[in-house]
C-alpha cells in the first residue's frame, strides 16, 4: 500500500496511527500541503478531492477520506479492531471520533487558515485566536462525552479505538497553536495513555520522513 499523506495533517496522522497499530507496512509518499503539492495536477490525478490522506492499495484502487480509510482498513484487518463488537459502544466510539473529525478539525485546518490570512485578511494573532477558540470549545465537549462513560484507560475501553485515533492528532495540532488544555482531564489522560504506545510514537508527525526540523 501506499499513503500520501502530508506530517503536519490531522487526518493523515489518524490513518498512520491505525496503520501502526495494526501493524501495517506501507509507502510514505510525502504530499507537502504548505507548498501546495496537493493542488499539482499529478496528484489530482490520484486524489480526485485533492485532499490528503490518500490510500493506494496493492491493486492500484485508490481510497480518500481518514474516516473512511480506517474503516476500511478495520474491516479487512480486523485485528486489533478499532470498533467495539457492541453495536450501541460502536456508536458511541464513531461520536466520539467525529466530534473531533468532523466538528472540530473542518473549521482549523490549514485551507480555512489560510483563507482567514490571505483572502480575509487576518493578522496571524487574530487567526491563531480563531483556532484556540474552536479547539478548546470541541474539546470541552469532548471531555463531557467521555465523562458520560465509565472510567477507561483510552478514550473508550481498555483499548484504543478510532476515537483515540482522531483525538491525539488534535491534541498535536493544538499543542502547536498554544491552545490551553488544562481541566480536560478524562481527556488528556487518554492522550498519555495513547502516546505512550508504539504505535502512536511511530506516527506523530517528528517521525515521519518529510518533517520538517
Amino acid at each position: 500500500m501506499k499513503l500520501y499523506n502530508y506530517f503536519r495533517s490531522s487526518a493523515s496522522f489518524r490513518v498512520r496511527i491505525a496503520l501502526a497499530l495494526k501493524g501495517l507496512a506501507y509507502e510514505y509518499v510525502p504530499v507537502h500541503l504548505a507548498k501546495g503539492e496537493h493542488r499539482l495536477a499529478d496528484y489530482a490525478d490520484i486524489a480526485a478531492d485533492q485532499l490528503v490522506p490518500a490510500l493506494e492499495l496493492d491493486d492500484g484502487t485508490r481510497l480518500s477520506q481518514s474516516m473512511a480509510i480506517m474503516e476500511y482498513l478495520d474491516e479487512t484487518y480486523p485485528t486489533p479492531s478499532l470498533v467495539p463488537a457492541n453495536a450501541l459502544d460502536r456508536a458511541r466510539v464513531r461520536a466520539l471520533a467525529q466530534s473531533i473529525a468532523c466538528e472540530i478539525h473542518p473549521i482549523n485546518n490549514l485551507r480555512v487558515l489560510k483563507y482567514l490570512s490571505k483572502e480575509l485578511k487576518v493578522d496571524e494573532e487574530t487567526k491563531n485566536t480563531w483556532y484556540r477558540h474552536w479547539v478548546r470549545t470541541g474539546l470541552e465537549s469532548f471531555e463531557r462525552q467521555l465523562a458520560q462513560q465509565p472510567p477507561s484507560p483510552y478514550c473508550f475501553g481498555d483499548t484504543p479505538t478510532l476515537a483515540d485515533c482522531c483525538l491525539v492528532p488534535q491534541i498535536f495540532n493544538g499543542q502547536r497553536f498554544n491552545t490551553n488544555l488544562d481541566g480536560l482531564p478524562r481527556t488528556m489522560a487518554a492522550f498519555e495513555a495513547c502516546m505512550a504506545l508504539p504505535a502512536f510514537q511511530q506516527a506523530q508527525p517528528s517521525a515521519c520522513p518529510d518533517a520538517e526540523a
